[in-house]
């Protein structure tokens, strides 16, 4: 939890999925209650990373594109605007393990239900099934939005 003058920091997993898109406004929405301040992280591991061949990569590029990328996807979600609110954080490694890593010391770390792999009828991910049951502090989940009765996605 945060301590002394310290804002309370709220950390959210992005992935490229329409879930983590919601969990990404949710914890603005929430940070903003709080008087908190948000963490976007994204992670991303190099092909070979786990034994499998892959062809060579240049390390310092993909992390400058992915952190373009991670850039670009929360000004997409926010607009201009909300994105001045968060702090985008690349990090190298399992999903999982950054999560948990980020959430040290944070208020709380949200989630979307499930990311952009997997099966489709699953509920809940992978990462968001771990990270709930190890994260260091509490954890919300968040479900993509849905539209409501012919309202825009996300309106209620």
């Amino acid at each position: 939890m945060s301590t002394g003058d310290q804002a309370p920091r709220v950390v959210v997993g992005i992935d490229g999925s329409q879930s983590s898109y919601a969990a990404l406004r949710w914890a603005v929405r929430h940070a903003g209650l709080i008087g908190g301040t948000v963490d976007a992280v994204a992670a991303y591991e190099l092909p070979g990373a786990h034994g499998w061949s892959a062809p060579a990569v240049d390390a310092e590029f993909d992390a400058a594109e992915a952190k373009r990328g991670l850039v670009e996807e929360v000004r997409k979600v926010l607009g201009e605007k909300g994105e001045a609110q968060v702090h985008e954080r690349l990090v190298h490694g399992n999903p999982t393990e950054a999560l948990l890593a980020a959430a040290e010391g944070a208020e709380l770390l949200v989630v979307g239900s499930r990311g952009r792999g997997g099966f489709a009828r699953m509920l809940l991910g992978s990462v968001s099934q771990q990270v709930a049951q190890h994260a260091p502090c509490p954890v919300v989940i968040v479900r993509p939005d849905v539209a409501v009765q012919g309202t825009a996605t996300g309106a209620t």
